[in-house]
């Protein structure tokens, strides 16, 4: 039976996976860890442990002690707050990856990583609509150099050392169990919880903003499949495009307004527009359809539905 360690288990993507592997794998063979408390679902559900991955040490202990075999590691400074402490996000991202990697290359256990990219590692250089897996890469944010740096030891390691690691390339992700965390497309949680909390939001892109996007649903589903994915069958060992719906803060409001009738928007950008500006528009994901069985199950009507039923029970 595999032990699985997830690292960064108090954030957007790690609040709702550990969840989904617990009830794949045994609640007692998730190990969430975060350097800050989880919701009350991610510590209840089964072991959850303070654990600071910029310590190699404690890192090292905890991995041996446990006997854990796969991980998951998603703790990182987002692009939007990386601007505003840029060395010591890229520290951070960058050095919590190489003491993932290295232990990976030590600890025999250890059988897979996951880590997660991001459509950050695009630049104002790649092609903009429909950008393929392979194009050029020449991001302008601290966020997106991270990225691409990591992507690049990724794929190192499982050349020169055979760690099995494995990532994705995620587009901005929505959700309505953790609120925005300083991401650039952030804009497509916050609105939802404005819209019910006040009915109107003052958003930080322009309405015509086109960016990819992915329901969390789909987001856990993939993360999950890639891992579960036969090694065999994967031709990318640095990270995965994944594309699911491009859709700009006009169409959100649009889709709102149906089910909230007096909301209102108003655009105000700010230093995020000049990020997205240098991110696709849409993504070519075919070689996740076609490696790994990659499928999006949730369009902007069906996700807005469940957004605003959600955030209202959560608020409620």
């Amino acid at each position: 039976m595999d032990n699985i360690l997830v690292i960064g288990a108090a954030g957007q993507i790690g609040s709702e996976l550990v969840v989904e592997l617990r009830k794949q794998y045994g609640s007692e063979h998730v190990f969430a860890t975060d350097i800050k408390l989880a919701p009350p679902d991610v510590i209840e559900g089964g072991p959850f442990q303070v654990l600071d991955v910029m310590d190699d040490k404690q890192l090292i202990h905890f991995i041996i002690r446990h006997k854990i075999t796969q991980i998951y590691h998603l703790a990182a400074v987002l692009s939007g707050n990386a601007e505003k402490l840029p060395t010591q996000a890229w520290n951070i991202n960058m050095d919590s990856l190489m003491n993932i990697l290295e232990v990976a290359k030590m600890v025999e256990e250890v059988k897979k990583v996951f880590w997660p990219s991001s459509i950050a590692v695009f630049g104002p250089t790649t092609p903009r609509t429909n950008t393929p897996q392979l194009a050029v890469m020449e991001p302008v944010t601290v966020y997106g150099i991270s990225k691409l740096a990591g992507e690049r030891w990724c794929d190192y390691y499982f050349n020169k050392y055979g760690v099995d690691v494995r990532s994705i390339r995620y587009p901005g992700l929505i959700s309505y169990k953790t609120e925005a965390g300083g991401g650039t497309t952030d804009y497509a949680v916050e609105i939802y919880y404005e819209a019910i909390r006040n009915g109107s939001y003052e958003c930080f892109l322009t309405g015509n903003t086109s960016l990819p996007m992915l329901f969390m649903p789909d987001a856990i589903q993939a993360t999950i499949q890639l891992m579960e994915a036969e090694r065999s069958k994967l031709s990318i060992h640095s990270a995965y495009n994944l594309g699911g719906m491009s859709i700009t803060p006009d169409q959100v409001y649009r889709e709102i307004l149906k089910e909230i009738p007096g909301f209102t928007i108003s655009y105000n950008p700010d230093f995020r527009q000049a990020i997205a500006d240098t991110w696709p528009e849409s993504v070519d994901d075919s070689l996740a359809r076609e490696d790994w069985g990659f499928k999006q199950h949730y369009d902007l009507e069906k996700m807005t539905g469940i957004m605003l039923k959600e955030i209202r029970n959560k608020l409620n």
